[in-house]
């Protein structure tokens, strides 16, 4: 069984169906981070597990879904709750772990219909992973919020930050560590509607991940 962690604030009307889309032998572990919108009680009645973080951030949702997964040296793969990635494109990422050929697993976000990625959001992407080729060698080029790792490996590398600087910051202590990481390209959908992206959704979301990743940059 491949636990899959869902960090989730207000996104009651994607998780029906994304929860229903869950390939067979991921096991969806849903992180509600201070909903109002009742995400938490859609999920149990889906059938997923649900845990509540009263600590604000991405991070922290993250984190606390992993510490949450089976014990041992399983994978866990991390997937935004919102929609906008397909949970049967999950074994692209997981298997190359699960096989041994690579420690970590990342998604490359390839638009599936226009106006999906904001221009503004796309530019600090591309910006930021920029800086990370340069800085760890890795050849990654989105800093996305879809991914897959063996439980044991992430915790070991012991991650810092809760918020939005999370994903960067695995990132650098991956190439650090001297992991071997594969990019492969998944599909971006339009997020569900009647939910909002809590980064991509407003320049002022941008601006705040892009200040948390920088910062990560900086240490």
């Amino acid at each position: 069984m491949t636990d899959v962690v869902l960090p989730c604030r207000n996104e009651a009307p994607a998780l029906p169906d994304l929860l229903a889309r869950m390939p067979a032998g991921y096991r969806p572990i849903v992180v509600d981070n201070g909903s109002t919108d009742g995400s938490a009680e859609v999920a149990r009645a889906c059938g997923a597990e649900v845990i509540s973080v009263a600590e604000p951030g991405y991070g922290a949702a993250v984190h606390a879904g992993v510490l949450a997964a089976d014990p041992g040296d399983g994978v866990v793969c991390v997937l935004d709750a919102d929609g906008s990635f397909d949970p049967a494109q999950l074994p692209r990422l997981a298997d190359p772990v699960l096989a041994g050929e690579a420690h970590l697993g990342t998604g490359r976000r390839r638009p599936a219909a226009r106006g999906v990625w904001p221009a503004h959001a796309r530019v600090a992407n591309a910006v930021l992973a920029r800086r990370l080729r340069r800085t760890t060698g890795l050849d990654i080029h989105d800093i996305g919020p879809i991914r897959a790792v063996r439980r044991a490996d992430l915790l070991a590398l012991g991650l810092r930050d809760r918020r939005f600087g999370y994903p960067l910051e695995l990132l650098i202590a991956a190439g650090r560590a001297g992991w071997r990481v594969v990019e492969v390209d998944v599909d971006y959908h339009p997020r569900a509607a009647g939910t909002r992206s809590k980064v991509t959704g407003t320049v002022l979301g941008t601006v705040r991940a892009v200040r948390d990743m920088s910062a990560v940059l900086a240490r």
